[in-house]
């Protein structure tokens, strides 16, 4: 979605870039990973809202980039965790280079080649 120049001009580079919530949550648990938190601790630590917080951290665990023990919640394997970032960063540059894949666009085309 375009901005205006005001708001380009006057913005940060962190402002200017879109953080998804787990990615505020993995920054949080990586940057104090000595420590495990409970999902509101994690949520004002992340600046995430708590109302959001238990998808986030279901997901991230599916996903075997945090653990979830008792009531806390702690950073996962340091290499899982890197190369997670790293596939995600990687498909933001190629989103950005040949732009975004049309999920509709996609199906159709899949669904159309089946019966070849």
């Amino acid at each position: 979605m375009p901005i205006d120049i005001e708001t380009f001009s006057n913005a940060s580079d962190e402002e200017l870039t879109e953080v998804t919530n787990a990615e505020k949550v993995v920054r949080f648990l990586h940057r104090n990973n000595d420590k495990a938190f409970t999902p509101s601790e994690i949520a004002e630590g992340a600046g995430v809202k708590k109302s959001s917080i238990s998808t986030v951290l279901r997901r991230l665990r599916e996903r075997n980039l945090v653990e979830h023990k008792g009531d806390y919640w702690a950073i996962g394997d340091e290499k899982t965790v890197r190369e997670a970032f790293r596939f995600h960063r990687s498909m933001e540059d190629l989103d950005d280079r040949f732009g975004a894949e049309d999920i509709d666009e996609w199906r159709d085309h899949a669904a159309a080649n089946r019966d070849e």
